[in-house]
C-alpha cells in the first residue's frame, strides 16, 4: 500500500492526517499481524472509534428528536449504528480495497464481509479522533453517516434485525425464533461466534459475530432475505 494510494483514500475519506500510521493502522486487521511485521491490529481503534460514533450520533438524536422519550432514541441510535449500515459506509469508501489481511482471510471474503467492513469503519473513526480531535470525527460521521442516519429516521426503519424477524415470523403464525451457538472459536480475549437461527425446527441461516448478540443480529439479518419460504402455520 503506497502512499499516493493512502492519499486518495483520504481524499475519499474527506480528512488528511497528520500521522499517517494512524489510518495504516486503521486498515490493519487482526489476521494481518500473522504474516508481516506488524504488531498492532486495528482493534484498539475500532473499540475506541465505537465509542466516539456513540457519543456523535447520541448527540445529533438529542438535538433532532427533542421531544421524543429515551427508548425511541436508543433504539434510534441503534438502527443508525447497525452493523450493515457501517459496512454500507465502508464499501461507499472503498475500504475493503485498502485493508491488510492474512491471504486466508482475504479468499475467504474478508474485503466485503459485513462485520469486518463495519469494524474498519469504526476504527476509522477511531483513528480520525485521536489524529484530529472530537470536531474532526465529528465532521467525518456527519458527512458520511448523518445523511444515512437521516434515511433512517424518515423510513421509521428503527428496529434491529432481530426484532423485526420475530415480528414476521409471528405474521406467519410460528412462536418466537431460537437463536443456537454453533461454534465458539478462537480465545478467549478475541472469539468469533457462529449463530443459527431456526423457526419451528428449521434452520434459516446462520451468522457470525464477537460477541452472541452480534452473531445473532447477524443471522436475523440472513434470515430475513429467506423468510418468505417459511410457508404460513396452518
Amino acid at each position: 500500500m503506497t502512499n499516493n494510494n493512502l492519499d486518495n483514500l483520504q481524499a475519499e475519506i474527506g480528512y488528511h492526517y497528520q500521522n499517517l500510521n494512524l489510518l495504516k493502522t486503521a486498515l490493519s486487521h487482526r489476521s494481518h499481524l500473522n504474516e508481516s511485521s506488524a504488531t498492532v491490529s486495528n482493534e484498539r481503534l475500532e473499540f475506541l472509534g465505537d465509542a466516539v460514533l456513540e457519543l456523535v450520533i447520541t448527540e445529533f438524536l438529542y438535538h433532532e428528536k427533542p421531544n421524543e422519550p429515551e427508548g425511541t432514541l436508543t433504539a434510534a441510535r441503534s438502527a443508525i449504528v447497525r452493523t450493515e449500515s457501517l459496512a454500507k459506509i465502508a464499501s461507499q469508501l472503498k475500504l475493503g480495497e485498502f485493508l491488510k489481511m492474512s491471504k486466508g482471510e482475504e479468499k475467504s471474503g474478508g474485503r466485503t464481509n459485513v462485520s469486518l467492513l463495519a469494524n474498519t469503519t469504526e476504527a476509522v473513526i477511531g483513528s480520525i479522533y485521536l489524529d484530529g480531535g472530537l470536531e474532526a470525527a465529528k465532521t467525518f460521521t456527519h458527512h458520511h453517516i448523518l445523511p444515512l442516519a437521516k434515511e433512517v429516521l424518515q423510513n421509521n426503519n428503527l428496529k434491529d434485525p432481530k426484532s423485526l424477524l420475530q415480528e414476521k415470523v409471528q405474521e406467519k403464525g410460528y412462536s418466537s425464533p431460537t437463536y443456537t451457538t454453533v461454534t465458539e472459536a478462537g480465545p478467549d480475549h478475541n472469539k468469533i461466534f457462529t449463530v443459527s437461527v431456526a423457526v419451528d425446527k428449521q434452520v434459516l441461516a446462520t451468522g457470525t459475530g464477537k460477541n452472541k448478540q452480534t452473531a445473532q443480529q447477524d443471522a436475523a439479518r440472513k434470515a430475513l432475505k429467506n423468510i418468505t419460504d417459511l410457508a404460513v402455520k396452518s
